[in-house]
């Protein structure tokens, strides 16, 4: 008779148990101090006041103010993510025909993981001065070919300055987000098509577009949300006015007179809140789905 297989160890599988559970406990306290209890915190002072637990401070969402700052918020985002999607997607083209392993696509690779992360106010001030009222381009423009990109006003420190600085880390994310996507295409699939008669638009009509969609439309979201959520850039050019909804929260809380309302603030936040997790949910759906494509 063949020798029975030995039964599995409970101890060791039982330590193999506690240690990954162990290996989660920093992240884990990461999330809750840094995301979890800020999102609770920041959400419950809107509804709260002086005398305890109130719905009245949702007001606030319905409010010309409030709605002017969503749309600005939306329509800025909106059109960075479009325009950083379509550059992205371009460049992530281009990319896929470059050696996996050769230099230049390293070295975009590498830029891209760098840029998608510049941002704040480094990113602020490289483009004052680049492009500033002082800026380099702009006085060397100004003194040698007499073109003044200043002559209908400054509109570096208004709402459309934002779309230019948020393109410069939209066009990078994209690349690290849609590029596994194009390079997951299989050649086998065009050749597919071509022995069965079909053309290039018949591959991309039927097989490639329908494959990338999923991916570029989930890419073409976390663009929106990431130009949504940010901060710092646009703090550190527009210095008077609350034209989105961070700024607005950011004058709820530090008012020109010293004073704070931190109610106003947390409806503010539970509002960007739900339309991130709107979008999030979105994006997770869409890439699940493509990444049926890259297995």
């Amino acid at each position: 008779h063949p020798p029975r297989p030995r039964s599995a160890d409970p101890s060791g599988a039982h330590v193999k148990r506690l240690a990954s559970v162990i290996g989660l406990v920093p992240f884990t306290a990461y999330i809750l101090l840094f995301l979890a209890v800020p999102t609770v915190l920041a959400v419950s002072s809107g509804f709260t006041d002086a005398g305890g637990f109130t719905l009245a401070n949702l007001q606030v969402l319905a409010a010309p103010a409030t709605l002017g700052a969503f749309g600005a918020s939306v329509r800025v985002s909106g059109i960075t993510a479009v325009v950083g999607a379509v550059v992205g997607a371009i460049l992530c083209w281009a990319l896929a025909a470059l050696p996996e392993r050769g230099p230049l696509r390293r070295v975009i690779d590498a830029a891209s993981s760098v840029l998608a992360q510049f941002g704040g106010v480094m990113l602020a001030f490289a483009f004052v001065a680049t492009i500033g009222i002082q800026g380099l381009v702009t006085v060397g423009l100004r003194e040698r070919l007499g073109i003044d990109i200043y002559a209908e006003g400054v509109w570096l420190y208004e709402l459309p300055g934002l779309i230019l600085p948020y393109l410069y880390f939209q066009v990078p994310l994209m690349v690290i987000t849609f590029l596994p996507a194009v390079v997951a295409l299989k050649p086998g699939w065009a050749e597919a098509v071509a022995t069965l008669g079909g053309g290039s638009l018949t591959y991309w009509g039927r097989v490639g577009l329908p494959v990338l969609a999923p991916a570029f439309f989930g890419s073409l979201l976390l663009l929106f949300a990431n130009a949504f959520s940010s901060y710092a850039t646009a703090a550190a050019l527009i210095s008077q006015g609350s034209q989105i909804v961070p700024l607005q929260i950011r004058a709820a809380l530090i008012g020109e007179t010293g004073g704070s309302n931190s109610a106003t603030a947390g409806v503010l936040a539970l509002g960007m809140i739900l339309v991130m997790t709107v979008v999030m949910l979105a994006y997770s759906r869409l890439m699940a789905r493509a990444g049926r494509w890259q297995r």
